[in-house]
């Protein structure tokens, strides 16, 4: 197979961040080749297993898409992980046909434990704990838009859970602060996340000189009026900085973690935003196939 030795994606600093940063603008040229339909056949002859083992559509759908339009073939392969087969018996079946595989699914300890059986490279399309294609796909963006990432500071106005996570894994290789913007109770502690580039406040003002704005659903079950001083609103982006690239995460729940008029403002770049998550993917995808001018 002319695929790359390690090259798992499964927290966002599994890779250096010289890799990332040529990624990133890998995908700025991607993205204009998207929109002259003319996007390379990097991937041709290349066979890579597209499993869903959870919910979701949006990375997933790029994931085909940008698989297709680049030559590979993506087979939807019905696998479950933690079921009657035992994970080391799926990854020999699966690297008996492909070249790469994309999942979806729960638990990242078994995507740790097929990424240590498989010989084909292993891609993190989500699972609960983190979301590190999801991550990059804003990366691409904000960079495209800022003409880089660098001394960026990300105020997430969200709760411990697999969006901010994946974040806070990308702030322990990149050279971009991220800070948590929310009620203690709800704060990411864990020590394998701690890094000097990632804190945590429970003061809204941290927005105002931010360069990217994120927020993520509320916790389930979490009541209202410990919440509601969080919820985005136009005012609240009117006290930010004019530049400022505000990303809800969808699904976006309106009346939660944002108001309807946030969704509304200037600096909301929502849906545009969401297109990278296509070219980041699918610059992964190169670089992992052995694309010769994407190399550390």
């Amino acid at each position: 197979m002319d695929v790359q030795a390690d090259t798992d994606f499964l927290e966002f600093h599994d890779l250096p961040a010289e890799i990332v940063l040529a990624v990133l603008a890998r995908a700025g040229e991607l993205a204009q080749a998207w929109r002259a339909r003319r996007m390379p056949r990097s991937l041709s002859g290349k066979r890579i297993a597209f499993i869903v083992d959870d919910g979701g559509w949006r990375n997933t759908t790029a994931f085909d898409l940008g698989i297709q339009a680049m030559g590979g073939f993506c087979i939807d392969a019905p696998v479950s992980l933690g079921g009657r087969e035992a994970i080391a018996d799926l990854a020999g079946y699966l690297d008996n046909w492909f070249d790469m595989i994309v999942i979806r699914t729960r638990e990242l300890a078994g995507l740790r434990e097929l990424a240590a059986n498989a010989k084909a490279p292993v891609i993190n399309a989500r699972t609960r704990s983190n979301h590190p294609c999801e991550t990059l796909g804003d990366l691409a963006y904000i960079s495209s838009r800022r003409g880089g990432i660098e001394r960026l500071k990300i105020a997430g106005v969200a709760p411990d859970a697999n969006i901010l996570r994946s974040w806070v894994e990308a702030s322990i290789s990149l050279p971009i602060e991220v800070v948590q913007v929310f009620p203690q109770r709800w704060h990411i502690r864990e020590p394998a996340l701690v890094n000097r580039n990632f804190r945590v406040s429970e003061n809204m003002r941290e927005l105002e000189d931010a360069d990217v704005i994120l927020t993520d659903s509320w916790p389930g079950g979490a009541e209202e009026s410990a919440l509601a001083d969080y919820r985005i609103s136009a005012a609240i982006l009117d006290d930010c900085r004019a530049d400022a690239i505000f990303i809800p995460c969808p699904p976006v729940m309106r009346g939660q973690e944002v108001t309807a008029d946030a969704m509304l403002h200037s600096v909301c770049q929502s849906t545009p935003a969401k297109a990278f998550l296509l070219h980041a993917q699918n610059a992964l995808m190169e670089w992992i196939a052995g694309r010769p001018d994407i190399t550390a």
